[in-house]
């Protein structure tokens, strides 16, 4: 063929179409199959992580972890394929494509779920290979559900008598030209008689109302959980300073939680005081009726040493206090220096009002005890001049910084984790269970 005859053929386009239609049609069918192939292989893996998860949460269940080792890898394995025959073209080998592997502390068990598959191909001829390769992994770890001991320390101090709401606040302060509705039995008519004449509801009252809530969250968590929880109840007492674990005492350790649960409204209540200045049993000491320190060597030396609350060992211990956070006590009775000025009282008393003081607490927590700590906020009273001297200068209210001594102080107390405040009308109750949740939370994924 001579060249000009090559020129007019490749120039003619009478039938190119068809022809450019024919290589055209082959990388588009390539491709095609392709996309396919991989979109429906990415579905598979999914669907199979999906199910290494479940495996994975599958064995990590509280009933699962007082269960051996062989019962909760069966589980998983049981979990993980019950799905499978639901996924239509999947390359699986029970006996061979899936790992379940358990490794356990003496607090925590780790399990980790591995899968091999292949996605069966619709083009295998396009992509020159029958199916494509598809593997994951999951992994989880829970602590077992331990034992815990739970010891309640409840602030019942004058302070606490303040009405729970702003409303319950305002109709104080006009009925008796103060917030708080102090219990005074050498009279008939103290602030505590006019609040409840009032129906007006104070923090204490709430802080009761929650905890016998509490009891019952934690009987409920306890058969979830199939542990042991015990609780315990302590006020200040009237015997605030150098107070012993028994003067203080409201409930002894139970595991019988529904005795705590069914608690007589009023069983926790604000302490009680003699006339002005006195306890109830005469005792003149100035209104210092919140020694923190007092309470907390009580509390310390109560609680024994805690253990991992695993079968065979002592229960974990962990130490709820709710307080407005303020210390209200006698220098003597002090075992730390007071961080703010003393005032000097009648009878020789000097009473040291502050911000909490944290060493008990390091004290406690370096034992092994987590604290758990719900603040019921300090609310400034400006128009009392007891507050703007001597409670004011160390929060933020009236501190040119902003700096809150009293919250940073309970947060600092607090175990990680464990904090919470409420304020004026907020849900004491709701505060204290999220608390609680918190401290016995357990199984989470971690990759």
């Amino acid at each position: 063929m001579t060249i000009a005859a090559l020129c007019r053929f490749f120039s003619d386009r009478k039938a190119n179409v068809a022809i450019t239609f024919a290589f055209a049609l082959i990388p588009t069918i390539y491709l095609t199959g392709m996309t396919i192939d991989y979109i429906s292989a990415t579905r598979k893996k999914a669907k199979l992580d999906a199910l290494a998860d479940a495996a994975v949460l599958a064995a990590l269940t509280p009933n699962m972890l007082h269960s051996t080792d062989t019962v909760a890898q069966a589980a998983a394995q049981n979990v993980f394929q019950a799905q499978l025959p639901s996924i239509v073209g999947l390359n699986f080998n029970p006996n061979t494509d899936l790992t379940v592997t358990m490794q356990d502390t003496i607090t925590t068990r780790n399990i980790t779920v591995t899968y091999t598959a292949s996605s069966q191909n619709y083009f295998p001829g396009v992509l020159n290979f029958a199916a494509i390769n598809l593997a994951g992994t999951s992994k989880g770890s829970a602590t077992f559900p331990p034992n815990i001991d739970f010891y309640l320390l409840l602030d019942n101090s004058p302070s606490m008598a303040i009405p729970a709401t702003q409303t319950g606040i305002n109709t104080m302060v006009t009925k008796t030209g103060c917030a708080f509705a102090c219990h005074d039995t050498s009279t008939a008519n103290d602030g505590y008689s006019v609040a409840k004449a009032n129906g007006i509801s104070t923090r204490i009252e709430l802080v009761g109302n929650a905890v016998t809530s509490l009891a019952t969250t934690a009987a409920n968590t306890a058969v979830q959980n199939q542990s042991t929880y015990r609780m315990a109840l302590y006020t200040f007492s009237n015997y605030s300073n150098n107070a012993t674990a028994l003067q203080m005492q409201v409930k002894a350790l139970t595991s019988n939680l529904s005795s705590i649960s069914s608690l007589p409204a009023g069983t926790i209540d604000v302490m009680p005081v003699d006339g002005n200045n006195n306890d109830t049993n005469g005792v003149y000491n100035d209104d210092t009726a919140t020694d923190f320190d007092s309470a907390m060597s009580a509390m310390n030396t109560l609680m024994p040493v805690p253990g991992t609350g695993l079968a065979g060992d002592s229960p974990q211990e962990i130490l709820f206090i709710v307080t407005d956070g303020v210390n209200d006590a006698t220098t003597s009775h002090l075992l730390h220096s007071c961080s703010q000025p003393v005032q000097n009282g009648s009878n020789g008393i000097k009473r040291c009002q502050e911000p909490m003081d944290t060493s008990w607490c390091t004290t406690v927590k370096n034992r092994g005890i987590r604290i758990a700590l719900l603040y019921t906020v300090y609310l400034p009273m400006t128009t009392d001049s007891w507050y703007n001297s001597w409670v004011a200068p160390f929060q933020k209210w009236n501190n040119p910084t902003g700096n809150d001594a009293v919250a940073n102080n309970i947060q600092n107390c607090a175990s990680p984790g464990l904090y919470a405040s409420v304020s004026t009308d907020g849900d004491i109750t709701a505060a204290l269970n999220k608390l609680f949740q918190d401290a016995v939370q357990m199984a989470h994924l971690t990759q």
